[in-house]
């Protein structure tokens, strides 16, 4: 054995010595699980009949579209009921069952996501009506399917949480953080979302896993909708950790919403970076006081160039909101 293999070696046994310390992470019993490249082409077969003739190379008409939606059927089916497999034999709240038990329980878990397709379908069209109808820039139902990022991650939600509210283990979980990768939106599959939801921008978006929303809320990037911190994780799994939005809410960028027993009321609007621990009733705006801006010349001519700025902008005005030129600045 030459120096490179013995180091090799000593990487190798370096490796197989943390797998014994450290068993927590390892996963090396034998059964395989969901691969997540495999998730992700999954999700891509089922959002493909899903939005038919979107995502698929081939063109489809009243005559191609029977014949294509039966091949896609099959496959998902069976691919399915593999993974399901995999994700059912590794669960540890039912313990150890017999191979049969798991292959006839993934066969029905397949089956029913498959002919829940057209009560997901209906939900989606509605969240595509209210995209278009919330964003002037939106042209069509086309551009929105294929490129909004809101709807890609509402529609891979309404799959996975169908499969979480039938106890699926694993795969659910799974497809959520894939389509967090690919939108940077962070929804939990148990967050229960009525219909005609809009996400606008979306980037930052989490809604946790107790979350409740109602019909026709739009949400924008960077709002938080999470648990306020627990003692215990047992406790914390018996409550609901989450908000309730109500129907026809509408949340700024950057608003976080924490906590089970916060519930925004019917109607109401949540002003960006606002932070809310607390309930607020039907038709409620919640907004921050507007913030003080001050501005700065690179000369260091302070004085000069607000005065500029007032005068160009015409915000040289009682209650605006500036320092007037030469004025200190309040006492706090």
């Amino acid at each position: 054995m030459n120096d490179h293999e013995r180091r090799l070696a000593s990487v190798v046994e370096g490796v197989l010595e943390s797998y014994r310390d450290h068993g927590n992470i390892n996963h090396i019993d034998g059964n395989n699980l969901p691969a997540r490249s495999e998730v992700s082409e999954l999700l891509d077969d089922v959002l493909s009949i899903v939005f038919p003739g979107y995502f698929n190379y081939e063109p489809l008409d009243d005559l191609t579209v029977r014949y294509f939606v039966g091949a896609r059927c099959a496959r998902i089916l069976r691919r399915l009921e593999q993974v399901v497999t995999r994700s059912l034999a590794v669960d540890c709240s039912h313990g150890r069952r017999p191979a049969e038990e798991i292959g006839q329980a993934a066969h029905e878990h397949a089956l029913d996501l498959l002919q829940a397709i057209p009560s997901i379908r209906a939900a989606l069209a509605a969240d595509v009506q209210a995209a278009l109808a919330g964003d002037p820039a939106a042209c069509s139902d086309a551009e929105i399917i294929m490129s909004y990022p809101g709807v890609t991650a509402i529609a891979g939600h309404r799959i996975a949480h169908h499969m979480y509210r039938r106890r699926v283990p694993l795969l659910p979980r799974m497809i959520a953080e894939i389509l967090h990768s690919r939108t940077g939106i962070d929804i939990h599959p148990g967050a229960t979302i009525g219909r005609s939801f809009f996400i606008d921008h979306g980037t930052g978006v989490v809604i946790g896993e107790t979350s409740v929303i109602g019909n026709r809320v739009k949400l924008y990037q960077g709002v938080t909708l999470g648990a306020l911190s627990v003692k215990s994780r047992e406790a914390g799994r018996k409550v609901q950790r989450h908000p309730t939005i109500e129907d026809e809410v509408t949340v700024y960028a950057g608003a976080t919403i924490l906590g089970g027993d916060t519930v925004i009321g019917r109607g109401s609007t949540i002003g960006g970076n606002v932070w809310l621990t607390r309930s607020v009733p039907p038709g409620t705006t919640v907004v921050l006081d507007t913030p003080t801006l001050r501005f700065f010349a690179l000369n260091g001519d302070k004085n000069g160039l607000e005065k500029s700025l007032l005068d160009k902008n015409g915000l040289d005005k009682p209650g605006n909101g500036l320092d007037k030129p030469g004025e200190k600045p309040p006492t706090p």
